[in-house]
């Protein structure tokens, strides 16, 4: 399956969450969309349909494919501690992300853009898959070009209000982050419930 290019706001309504950032569409229609509007009725979901509902709510907020989910919960199953955190670290340390969480990009897909054309580098080697996980000591830099360089400002003052993580550091004046550690959950501050898409794949 190709990533999901269509609108965001149905998307958000479907799950009643802003996914991709504040959304109006979602506080004009606080209801799923469809042809029964406010007015069509739910039926109660089983716990696989919740369980299902928070996985896809994960995988559409990181912009993640589904066989890609599947490779992050493999690696976070694989490793010491709570698989629930390790997956949301996972996601959370992927260079679109941290290029995000830093203001380089005023959204997901927007730091996603910014890498795959290859305006980012991290410890001064330009990468450009969006994916690369980052690790404590990294250091991400804007390419020293003018276009990078302009792009990142434009964004920096559109994200400003939006404070930085305290997981990373960030240098305006050189257009550079750092991650300093692993961030923790409270830190992530996950929109869905991670042990139930832990069971969902245990079972």
């Amino acid at each position: 399956m190709a990533r999901y290019t269509g609108p965001k706001s149905k998307i958000s309504r479907r799950f009643g969450v802003a996914l991709f950032g504040p959304s109006k569409a979602l506080e004009r229609k606080n209801y799923p969309p469809g042809m029964h509007g406010p007015k069509g009725s739910r039926r109660k979901q089983s716990e696989y349909s919740v369980a299902l509902a928070e996985k896809q709510k994960l995988r559409y907020q990181y912009g993640v494919l589904e066989r890609q989910f599947r490779r992050y919960f493999a690696i976070a199953s694989n490793r010491r501690g709570v698989t629930g955190e390790i997956l949301l670290q996972l996601l959370e340390t992927r260079l679109d992300n941290v290029v995000f969480r830093l203001g380089f990009g005023n959204s997901r897909s927007a730091a996603r853009q910014l890498v795959c054309h290859g305006h980012v580098q991290v410890n001064g080697r330009k990468v450009d898959v969006s994916s690369f996980n980052v690790k404590p000591g990294d250091t991400i830099t804007v390419k020293d070009k003018p276009q990078s360089r302009r792009l990142a400002a434009k964004n920096l003052e559109l994200t400003q209000i939006v404070p930085i993580p305290d997981w990373l550091i960030l240098n305006k004046e050189q257009f550079s982050g750092a991650v300093s550690r692993m961030p923790t959950r409270t830190e992530i501050a996950p929109i869905v419930n991670e042990q139930l898409i832990v069971e969902l794949y245990s079972r």
